[in-house]
């Protein structure tokens, strides 16, 4: 049999489904969602969720109640769509069914099961089956455009084409699936994809064993199904892109997002540049110079290590006043990396050990240092500014070279490719046109010379036609979506616009929109992490906080002409980015949960440095090493949320950003709050020198609404509602 055949081949559960979805029999309960007709059917051990549109046929979810003989019945539960029980000598069922308020087609079905006796499951089909109006599955067709990567958010984005369906974004809500995880000892791992028509979730069971164990008793949530259907689909690659973005945003607050925790990343970035200054661990001296490692006493310095942290230290300078010595420290021995024959920085120094190629670069690093260098030159260091502008001709030439399609490692003296493709893809370092277009517009922000502005365009024009399969590394692809953005202010261009939403919706498709407590993983958060690679499976704290640095620029430029679920999400990225980097940080997490055996260097709780690798499985974290190279986090964290105001007694902190400051008097401020208008924004002010006593400050929204403050360990904080404008006063009583 051809691949082919097997590939268009249906399990017999599928293929006998239409006798379900064809019977006459009056369902057990019938219900509405805007266009759609629900009804919801028992077929001896399943009960199917049947959604139509009219008679031309649609999609159906089967959820199975295990018990042939069970006898389902309709319940009332406060603000469902329907509810059914079902009960049978194996346990009970109970389907639950809530529709959008507003009567978009968006759907939520949540099956419960309490079971009458230990039950091992070993394989059940995959719960999404499309039919024709015949209720034939074989005859439908339909085009899968994104699935759920290893341990990413659990989702299905396609058309149904036949019949004319619409487009389709299908999630399960892992989070929801937490306690049947666990309790199964399975992980959700590629759980949900398939085959055209077998297609959508399957309860996943315990690697070893092959079956899931659902004890007697225990009430566990097997599926927390969620829909949305757009009866008009988008298919254009940058149409496609912004229904995917606007679909989950629409359905964002259904995958029961967490409450991000306020972490105080002012202490802990003067805790990190304590500990770049004193940890022996942390540097060596090469030529005279200081360098430092990219772990902890492990791996030899590179350029982009130096300029990461340089750029960070720099941000840090003068978001407190006064520059760090550290960053002329840096700067003195960086032009050790410039290689004058090529032009360019290399990624080590000339003295290198035997054990690296000194000549092998990774197509991002060559850029990468290239920002960070942009970063210091715009703050007006000169000696960044020249090495910035001696290097940008020999990364224009590596586009040229590469005809902007970048492999994923080559040699830097010739251009001789190493590796072209990665396994897990076949695919090279496709989403490095977006960070070299960052890049090149800096460098027109630097020189007004408009060649940079021309290459930044083809770079992003190269990229077109990858639609879901654009993103290598998540901050590349982030730096591109920025860079996008920042075209079109710059040229008016509303494909430039339309393309930032291909960047972003590759980006989304590798996050974890759900919060995992599997094992060890319960010690920290997930939730709307991104893996650093497409192949990965881990999330790292460089890739976090950089993403987090290019979403800030995203959203300084795209203003108010921006999808309102996109806003949404790339907000809540950048919320939740703060909660979950605190867990990076070695202090932060138990003992048991620090890997002790590492890839890189070793584990020092002491130092304020993150871990390389957070796990949703909850493997221990911090296998690959400690980065030295990621210091730069929590100094870049803390100059985007905390801000100083001459002359007050307090740092105000907003976990959203903060678009306006302005000083009405000694003691008032009129101030924006960015963010997504469904998601409240936590608001503080940080006393300074123990002046909490005398603060008392009030707080009013642009429509005079008051806001409460609380005391919580030692700040005052509210929530204030976000994309508003407030007016802020205080007093200082001695």
């Amino acid at each position: 049999m051809s691949q082919d055949a097997l590939l268009d081949a249906i399990t017999p559960e599928t293929a006998f489904a239409c006798a379900v979805l064809t019977a006459k029999e009056e369902p057990v309960v019938r219900a509405r969602q805007g266009g759609l007709d629900l009804e919801v059917r028992q077929d001896r051990e399943t009960l199917w969720l049947i959604l139509r549109r009219g008679r031309n046929g649609g999609l159906a979810l089967r959820m199975p109640v295990f018990s042939p003989d069970a006898e389902c019945r309709v319940v009332k539960v406060a603000d469902s769509l329907a509810a059914v029980e079902c009960k049978g000598s194996l346990g009970t069922a109970r389907l639950t069914v809530f529709g959008e308020p507003f009567g978009l087609e968006q759907l939520r079905a949540k099956l419960d099961f309490k079971p009458a006796r230990d039950l091992a499951l070993e394989w059940v089909p995959r719960d999404l089956v499309p039919f024709d109006a015949e209720g034939d599955v074989a005859a439908t067709a339909g085009t899968i455009e994104a699935q759920q990567r290893k341990m990413n958010t659990g989702l299905l984005y396609f058309s149904l084409n036949r019949p004319a369906f619409g487009k389709v974004l299908y999630l399960q809500n892992f989070t929801a699936l937490n306690d049947y995880f666990n309790a199964t000892g399975s992980k959700p791992e590629a759980a949900v994809g398939g085959h055209w028509p077998d297609i959508g979730y399957r309860p996943p069971c315990h690697p070893e064993t092959g079956k899931a164990v659902l004890a007697k008793g225990r009430e566990l949530t097997l599926y927390d199904t969620i829909l949305s259907i757009r009866g008009y689909p988008q298919n254009g690659e940058a149409d496609s892109a912004w229904q995917f973005l606007d679909m989950l945003g629409s359905l964002y607050h259904w995958l029961s997002p967490p409450e991000p925790a306020f972490h105080d990343w002012s202490a802990r970035a003067d805790r990190t540049v304590a500990d770049l200054v004193k940890a022996p661990d942390t540097r060596v001296r090469h030529y005279g110079h200081t360098y430092f490692h990219p772990y902890t006493a492990a791996e030899y310095p590179d350029s982009m290590v130096q300029l990461a942290i340089a750029s960070a230290l720099k941000d840090h300078g003068r978001w407190r006043g006064e520059e760090h010595p550290l960053v002329k420290e840096i700067m003195a021995g960086l032009g050790k990396f410039y290689d004058p024959a090529l032009k360019t920085l290399r990624r080590y120094l000339p003295n290198v050990g035997d054990d690296k190629d000194p000549d092998a670069v990774d197509s991002w690093y060559l850029y990468h240092p290239l920002l960070n260098l942009s970063n210091l030159a715009l703050s007006g260091d000169e000696k960044a500014r020249e090495l910035f502008l001696a290097s940008i001709d020999y990364g224009i030439r590596a586009a040229h070279h590469f005809e902007y399609k970048w492999p994923i490692m080559y040699k830097i003296d010739d251009f001789r490719v190493i590796t072209e493709i990665a396994e897990a893809d076949d695919r090279g370092q496709t989403d490095v046109g977006g960070i070299y277009a960052w890049v090149m517009l800096q460098a027109f922000e630097l020189t007004r010379d408009t060649r940079f502005l021309t290459e930044a365009e083809k770079a992003i024009e190269a990229a077109q036609g990858m639609r879901f399969d654009l993103n290598y590394q998540a901050n590349l692809t982030a730096w591109g979506a920025a860079a996008c953005i920042r075209l079109w202010r710059i040229t008016n261009r509303a494909d430039h616009l339309k393309q930032s939403y291909v960047y972003l919706a590759s980006f989304f498709h590798n996050s974890q929109v759900w919060k995992s407590d599997i094992g060890l993983s319960r010690h920290w958060t997930n939730f709307l992490g991104v893996t650093c690679l497409q192949d990965a499976p881990y999330m790292a704290a460089y890739e976090c906080f950089d993403s987090y640095a290019a979403f800030e620029r995203y959203l300084d430029y795209v203003g108010a002409d921006i999808i309102p679920g996109v806003k949404l999400l790339v907000n809540e990225f950048c919320r939740h980015a703060l909660d979950r980097a605190w867990y990076y940080y070695p202090d932060a997490l138990p003992e048991e949960a620090l890997a002790t055996e590492n890839r890189n260097g070793h584990i020092d709780r002491d130092l304020s440095f993150p871990l390389e690798d957070l796990y949703p499985d909850g493997q221990q974290a911090g296998q690959v090493g400690q980065e030295i190279y990621g210091a730069g986090a929590a100094m870049i964290y803390a100059t985007r949320v905390l801000h100083r105001i001459e002359n007050a007694p307090f740092l105000l902190f907003c976990d959203s950003f903060v678009r306006a400051i302005h000083r009405l008097d000694e003691h008032t401020l009129n101030l924006r709050v960015d963010g997504h208008e469904t998601t409240p924004s936590r608001f503080a002010l940080l006393p300074l020198d123990g002046k909490a006593a005398g603060l008392a400050p009030r707080m009013w929204t642009a429509n005079r609404t008051p806001l409460t403050f609380k005391q919580v360990d030692g700040r005052f904080e509210t929530w204030v509602p976000s994309n508003n404008s407030l007016l802020l006063s205080w007093k200082e009583q001695s």
